[in-house]
């Protein structure tokens, strides 16, 4: 050790005065005092005092690992200081322990806080303020449609780029006569509540084999719902439109070219559990959406109702003193005859 700080202040080491810790890696050959070991430090570097080249001390600022041990220059103070062991790791390290750890609450203390959220929220809806009871209920339900949309974004299906799908043009007597034969037959495929998932489709091509038509019933369905299931069939199953019946009932026709695909059923659509999850999600959102319009419609009326009343007892206080003035003008008037 006492060698190579002897080397080092004989060569006359520059070292900046931003960098006030370098470290340089070494063989433990050359802390037992193995000069032919120690790197020879190129003269083509330049003399870093007069501004040519880079500093002669080359080998600190980019050490080379030679070994596992590492010896630390410390020039703090004005003074030089060796230090064998790699310190910048141990400050990180104690650095990272020196962060506040979480403190862990027992069981009691959420049982605790549970009982005081719950308190809290049974104070506002006894409350003999109705304003307090609305604005409560509204900011609960505006959470819980905040929750829903983030529910409803996990089975949302990213778009693809499909191949255009050139439909089959058909004249009038074909669909004539297709629209008879699908209103004839009896084979049909139901969409229900879950709408229109892979399974729809697998049963559209099932049917397909053996039947040239084939109709979908969609129960329940929203007025004007049944079109967009038609537009999204047509899409996804490659077929034709004949017909859609008032009683949202579509006729299909599979196309004179119709080959059956190696996978009926498309692979950017939900499955049957899934689409019964979303279908619940839906639904909640929406009622949750028609009570968030009552409550501020309620709010709204109330707001209105109490400034209807502030108005009228200013108009009456404003009456009442308007009065004792007239009577009290009538009483100075009548002293003075």
């Amino acid at each position: 050790m006492a060698a190579l700080a002897h080397r080092l202040l004989r060569r006359r080491i520059f070292i900046p005065a931003a960098s006030s810790v370098t470290c340089v890696s070494v063989s433990r050959d050359l802390l037992h005092g193995g000069a032919s070991s120690f790197p020879s430090i190129p003269r083509s570097l330049g003399d870093p005092e007069r501004g040519t080249g880079s500093p002669r001390c080359w080998w600190f600022r980019q050490p080379v690992r030679c070994g596992s041990t590492a010896v630390t220059l410390n020039t703090d103070g004005g003074f030089a200081r060796f230090a064998v062991g790699d310190t910048g790791s141990k400050q990180k390290a104690g650095q990272r322990q020196q962060l506040p750890a979480k403190k862990k609450m027992s069981r009691k203390a959420k049982v605790n806080q549970l009982k005081w959220y719950r308190l809290k929220a049974k104070k506002k809806m006894k409350s003999p303020n109705p304003e307090v009871r609305i604005r409560y209920k509204l900011e609960k339900a505006k959470r819980k449609e905040e929750w829903l949309i983030e529910k409803l974004r996990k089975y949302e299906i990213p778009g693809t780029p499909e191949p255009v799908h050139d439909p089959e043009i058909l004249t009038e007597e074909e669909k004539f006569y297709l629209k008879r034969t699908g209103e004839k037959k009896k084979n049909y495929v139901p969409v229900g509540r879950r709408g229109v998932f892979g399974g729809v489709i697998l049963n559209m091509h099932l049917h397909w084999k053996k039947h040239e038509t084939m109709k979908v019933v969609c129960k329940p369905c929203r007025p004007g719902q049944v079109y967009e299931y038609a537009e999204e069939l047509t899409r996804l199953s490659k077929g034709t439109i004949i017909d859609i019946k008032p009683d949202n009932t579509i006729i299909f026709y599979r196309g004179k070219n119709y080959v059956q695909p190696k996978v009926m059923s498309p692979p950017d659509t939900l499955s049957k559990q899934k689409a019964l999850e979303k279908y619940r999600y839906e639904q909640s959102l929406e009622h949750t959406s028609q009570f968030i319009e009552k409550l501020e419609k309620e709010l709204e009326d109330f707001q209105k109702h109490v400034a209807l009343f502030k108005n009228r007892d200013v108009a009456a206080s404003k009456k009442v003193s308007s009065e004792d003035t007239t009577v009290n003008d009538h009483a100075t008037t009548s002293d003075s005859d």
